[in-house]
């Protein structure tokens, strides 16, 4: 017994003294358990606020074959696991019955497709069978395991989609926003380890280490999700009537170059990105086509710029002959429209003229630093992954002279706003950007993203003169190529395109590259817009006929929204409708409904009260208005209305308004309303108001007097027709064609 009790305390003494601290480190790790805590990943927001991603719960579905096959469950969890999230009997059966090298059933078994981030109603239908069939089979474990995380939920599906991007199923940024601001929208996980007894419960005196989750940061967009509705509604117009290969849109403020909307069509659905997440691909930075006539923006700025192009000179349009070429460059018009000048060569988009200003009377030299200053051949900076630069070949004479009506070059659609929103800004290249900001919701901070300009381009002078001379493209309905794009009571400055595609070694005959870029109002931009649609299917259409009328749709829809009065009001009844809206009826409509409504329909409206339905509107229903007219959505009675914001209005609205509140109303000159004051007399609430006559300036109510420094009366004699004239020919000699000038 002695020698028993000595082994015994032996051992005691081994245990607890000489391996003592071994056996207290297990045990602890038997106490202790460890959590990760996820972080929540940043949101992608409008410049609005409206949001355009973020994380929301999901639920991923596991199986445990194991416990399944033990308990005779197999037929049961495949038949209704196939109802509910509606995968094959064939997959699950797989799933439901794998086996482990040695041939035991494993534990665990992930449904990964059609399993994967479910949204609350499958896990709430799962939830319901995993209970009935226990009750059924009278099981406690049936084997179908639910796990609770976050996943990317796109809440406006496809606008802006290229733009945003999209995570995949494990998490992974794959493109857009996602992908290219991935570090700052990540954050970083936290984890808390604490000791627990043998029920999980954690132990009062226990060790605790905790690090808190780091949510990802916020980033606010430049895109405005109403003109990228604009955009996004010209883009299928386009897609139903001509079906091209793809098409794309981008919008900006030139004076900026802030991204309003960015688009392409075919578009896809984030949400369900493995249905067509090819469509995902943004041609607005990572495509590169032959401009056409667009690029004469650049070598019409040049040439204004280096004192060579006089509107008023003629020359002998048709063809031109370069030393070194076989053959001459000729017009779309084959034989010209004779002896013209040089302002109606730029109507007409006559290649000829811009040769002769670009190549003869600039040079190789000249040409190639504004084309470099203008940003064509580099990246622009975009905060987007994956930017293409193009190229620019001066290797040859024929290279140099095509270059000068855009072919033989490459450019991306961002290269061609950058460039022409230089022009139209005054000459300053600015940086496009498309993040806004960028707020970090630990700390509370946010970093504003500044405009940033790369270099002065051309002067104030030039640009304004170019601008009057690309609004006379569009103005003159007779010889303007983007007389499509007119839209009356606004100046519209443009320019159409019409590319060939090089098809192995040759311009191709049938495959054509089409445009229009333009920017309004002339004399105060507010928005540059650029629309190439690849490959439409009638060959015979230029940029004039498909791209324009998408141009004018978006730009007048955003100049409303933006509230920029037209430049001279309409002449005649017809042209009247162009400025002018029919005011909907949101009458008896909820508050959330008649918003939406009037906003896609880009009208300016004003709650007046807080109720929750549309009790009446001011103008009524059917009103014809002035695009900057705002609405007033009266939501309350009378007793309790506040008197709303009444700048810009008419004084009979503003009498119908002020009426319906019950107050009385002391006006003061005629016209729309400048300001107003509240004022008591005789105990008696009165509202004084100032009105003054429309005189244009943008934001102002009502229809603007006519203009006097309208370039669209500045035209030049001639009676050819402008038929077909914005198709661009290329020169007769396919020598210099590049094989990746017209890369995709």
């Amino acid at each position: 017994m002695t020698l028993l009790f000595l082994i015994l305390i032996s051992r005691i003494y081994v245990v607890q003294v000489v391996e003592g601290a071994k056996w207290y480190d297990l045990a602890k790790k038997r106490w202790s358990t460890e959590e990760t805590l996820v972080a929540k990943r940043g949101s992608i927001a409008d410049r609005n606020g409206n949001v355009l991603a973020m994380d929301t719960i999901a639920y991923n579905v596991s199986v445990n074959p194991q416990v399944i096959n033990d308990e005779e469950l197999t037929e049961d969890i495949i038949d209704g696991l196939h109802d509910i999230l509606g995968i094959s009997k064939e997959e699950l059966r797989k799933s439901v019955t794998a086996k482990k090298e040695d041939g035991n059933f494993v534990v665990h078994r992930e449904i990964r497709n059609g399993g994967w981030q479910i949204d609350k109603t499958l896990a709430d239908k799962i939830r319901k069978f995993r209970e009935e069939l226990s009750k059924e089979k009278k099981v406690y474990d049936v084997g179908i395991d639910l796990a609770e995380n976050l996943k990317r939920y796109y809440p406006r599906d496809s606008l802006a989609s290229q733009v945003v991007g999209y995570l995949d199923r494990d998490g992974v940024a794959m493109t857009g926003i996602e992908a290219s601001f991935n570090e700052q929208l990540s954050g970083e996980n936290g984890i808390i380890k604490y000791e627990k007894d043998g029920k999980r419960v954690q132990l009062a005196e226990g060790e605790v280490e905790y690090k808190p989750a780091a949510d990802g940061q916020n980033i606010q967009l430049t895109i405005d999700s109403d003109i990228q509705r604009y955009v996004d509604e010209a883009l299928q117009e386009i897609q139903k009537k001509y079906a091209p290969k793809s098409a794309t849109a981008i919008a900006a403020d030139p004076n900026t170059m802030e991204i309003l909307a960015m688009a392409n069509i075919p578009q896809y659905n984030p949400n369900e990105y493995w249905k067509n997440n090819a469509n995902s691909y943004n041609h607005a930075i990572k495509s590169l086509y032959e401009p056409g006539s667009t690029f004469k923006i650049a070598t019409l700025a040049a040439a204004v710029e280096e004192g060579v192009f006089n509107p008023d000179e003629t020359y002998k349009s048709g063809r031109i002959k370069i030393p070194g070429i076989p053959n001459p460059i000729r017009d779309i018009k084959r034989e010209g429209w004779g002896t013209i000048t040089f302002l109606e060569g730029l109507k007409y988009s006559s290649n000829v003229a811009f040769v002769k200003l670009g190549y003869e009377r600039l040079g190789e030299e000249k040409l190639r630093k504004y084309y470099t200053d203008f940003g064509f051949g580099q990246k622009t900076g975009i905060q987007l992954g994956n930017e293409l630069k193009g190229s620019i070949r001066f290797q040859y004479p024929s290279e140099i002279a095509n270059a000068t009506f855009g072919q033989g070059v490459s450019v991306t659609p961002i290269q061609q706003v950058a460039a022409v929103a230089a022009v139209a800004n005054g000459g300053k290249l600015l940086q496009p950007q498309i993040v806004k900001s960028i707020t970090d919701p630990n700390t509370k901070t946010t970093t504003n993203i500044e405009p940033k300009v790369v270099r002065q381009v051309i002067s104030e002078e030039t640009s304004r003169k170019v601008g009057e001379y690309l609004e006379q493209v569009v103005s003159d309905q007779e010889k303007g190529t983007g007389k499509n794009a007119y839209i009356e009571g606004y100046r519209v400055a443009g320019k159409t395109g019409t590319a060939q595609k090089v098809d192995g070694t040759n311009y191709s005959t049938t495959k054509f590259v089409v445009s229009f870029i333009g920017y309004a109002p002339v004399d105060n931009p507010k928005i540059v817009v650029y629309i190439v649609v690849d490959e439409p299917n009638d060959s015979l259409v230029g940029g004039g006929t498909v791209a324009a009328p998408a141009f004018k749709q978006i730009v007048l829809k955003s100049l409303r929204k933006m509230g920029v009065a037209p430049n001279y009001a309409a002449d005649s009844d017809s042209a009247a409708k162009e400025v002018t809206m029919t005011i909907p009826d949101v009458t008896e409509l909820k508050v959330a409904q008649a918003k939406a409504e009037l906003k896609a329909k880009a009208v300016n409206f004003e709650l007046v009260g807080n109720g929750k339905t549309v009790l009446q509107q001011i103008p009524a229903a059917g009103s014809s208005v002035h695009p900057t007219q705002r609405i007033y959505l009266i939501t309350e009675q009378k007793e309790k209305l506040a008197i709303p914001d009444l700048k810009g209005v008419s004084l009979r609205d503003a009498l119908e308004i002020t009426s319906l509140i019950g107050i009385r109303l002391i006006p003061e000159g005629q016209g729309f309303v400048v300001s107003q004051k509240e004022e008591t007399l005789n105990n008696v609430r009165v509202l004084q108001v100032v009105l003054a006559p429309p005189n244009g300036t943008e934001g102002q109510g009502g229809t603007p007097a006519v203009g006097t420094d309208n370039a669209a009366n500045e035209t030049s004699d001639g009676n050819e027709s402008a038929a077909g004239a914005d198709l661009e020919a290329n020169s007769d000699s396919n020598s210099s064609s590049s094989n990746d000038s017209a890369a995709e």
